[in-house]
């Protein structure tokens, strides 16, 4: 790893928020492996950091649920089974559902406005990766925290970041080099916005509903043909 989060680098964001957005992001794109122990003193050397700063992140990761501690067994970076990854896309479709109802409700024009200026970035993104991923960073830029934030309802981001947000970017990253899902991706997004500019809370809810349903069926079907190529079937 390259990145050297130390007090050397000048920076107002304090020490252990630095170390844990690294930490977060490395986990997410899978620079640190789901399901890998974490070594402490290694990386401590690798960023640069006191162990007492690091055990402070890795706390927040795992109020994240990114990472999970066991007595005598130390941090291992999670990693959900298949069971346990479809049971979070249904808590996601609903949830975001319920987001993207309440967005039309509470969404300003001028919040929508921005909602279409950040897909339009999307499409760029997407056009330089000549169409082979679709990751979008996090918070702001990311187009549905973008929509739980203008649903107003400050119990439902609460839910959702605080620990089912960070899980989904961690396996959306991982199957978003799944093509033609970034372009088809793209487009289901704009339907989204397009509802909720006019304002259509079925629509948009059902629209957000299929839209975290379909993603969740590329995973089912991604594991029926792991499992049939493990049999020899294919």
């Amino acid at each position: 790893m390259k990145h050297q989060v130390n007090d050397n680098n000048q920076s107002a964001t304090p020490l252990t928020d630095r170390i844990f957005d690294v930490l977060q992001d490395s986990i997410i794109k899978g620079e640190i492996p789901a399901g890998s122990k974490i070594s402490e003193p290694e990386l401590a050397k690798t960023y640069g950091v006191s162990r007492g700063t690091l055990r402070e992140a890795l706390s927040r990761l795992e109020e994240r649920h990114l990472v999970i501690r066991a007595p005598n067994h130390g941090a291992r970076v999670i990693s959900l089974s298949y069971e346990e990854l479809i049971e979070t896309y249904q808590v996601r479709e609903v949830l975001g559902g319920l987001g993207c109802r309440l967005a039309v409700q509470n969404m300003t024009d001028s919040e929508i406005a921005e909602l279409k200026k950040l897909l339009d970035e999307h499409e760029k993104s997407i056009a330089e990766d000549q169409g082979l991923s679709y990751y979008q960073e996090e918070g702001e830029f990311d187009f549905h925290y973008r929509i739980l934030q203008g649903s107003r309802n400050k119990r439902l981001l609460a839910i959702l970041d605080g620990g089912l947000y960070q899980l989904i970017r961690m396996y959306r990253y991982q199957f978003s080099t799944d093509s033609p899902r970034p372009l088809l991706a793209l487009k289901e997004h704009r339907r989204i916005v397009d509802a909720i500019e006019e304002r259509d809370e079925e629509l948009a809810e059902l629209l957000m509903r299929r839209h975290i349903r379909t993603a969740r069926i590329s995973v089912e079907e991604r594991h029926k043909k792991a499992i049939a190529k493990d049999s020899g079937n294919v």
